[in-house]
């Protein structure tokens, strides 16, 4: 009776890391690809389905061609989703701390009739506000 992990070596145990690796990769390639085709609203359903389709068909060159054909989109709808969760944030800790544009336009009328600001630090700052 021969104990079987006896020829598993340093070189097969390397390898089976990197497998992993590769697999995990890939299983984040392809999760990156459906959030960005679904957050894609110009793209149709039809579309949508198609791409899908091959993803799970043929997903090795499916792959390979949505990035090279919409990876520049791909960056840009990460960036607009990442700004939108961004204001989103801010917008929501403005309302729980109880401040309101009207609030930070007082303020900023008390600082510039303290001397505090300047005039065009003034309106430089209420333009952000209003904005």
């Amino acid at each position: 009776m021969t104990i079987p992990f006896a020829s598993y070596s340093l070189g097969d145990a390397l390898l089976t890391v990197l497998e992993i690796f590769l697999l995990v990769i890939w299983i984040w390639i392809l999760i990156t690809i459906m959030i960005d085709l679904f957050r894609d609203p110009d793209t149709s359903g039809w579309a949508k389905a198609v791409w899908v389709f091959f993803l799970i068909f043929v997903p090795y060159i499916t792959a390979l061609i949505y990035l090279i054909a919409r990876g520049k989109g791909m960056r840009d709808r990460a960036i607009q989703h990442q700004a939108d969760v961004q204001k989103a944030t801010d917008q929501y800790i403005k309302q729980a701390a109880g401040t309101t544009p009207v609030d930070e336009l007082h303020k900023l009328s008390d600082l510039k009739e303290k001397g505090a600001i300047s005039d065009e630090e003034y309106d430089k700052l209420k333009a952000q506000i209003v904005a």
